[in-house]
């Protein structure tokens, strides 16, 4: 007996119920939208304790302004912003300290702009 009939008998479910809602289609890495997002620091300055710049992501652009000591990230403007808010802050949480002024940089988006 199959693994997944054994246990759908166990559970006394139908296989075609258990497949389907249980173990929901699995999303492989070549099935996740990406989008490469384009980072240029402008401005850093540790004395202030805050970096700014600008990154671009398909067809938006936003500037950015990261106050590493306090943890705080502004970007504007508010039209996309929803989209790059938490990836830029996982970037520059776990980058900042590599980051020089008028470097370019790129990292992934996981979804399609």
């Amino acid at each position: 007996m199959e693994p997944l009939n054994f246990l759908a008998a166990i559970a006394g479910i139908d296989r075609l119920y258990y497949a389907k809602y249980l173990f929901p289609k699995i999303v492989t890495h070549k099935n996740i939208p990406e989008t490469v997002a384009h980072l240029r620091v402008t401005k850093q300055s540790w004395q202030e304790g805050k970096m700014e710049g600008e990154i671009k992501a398909a067809d938006y652009e936003w500037q950015f302004q990261w106050h590493f000591r306090r943890g705080k990230l502004l970007v504007k403007p508010s039209l996309g912003r929803a989209l790059i808010y938490e990836p830029l802050g996982r970037f520059l949480e776990r980058s900042d300290y590599q980051l020089e002024p008028g470097g370019d940089y790129e990292f992934l988006l996981r979804a399609k702009l």
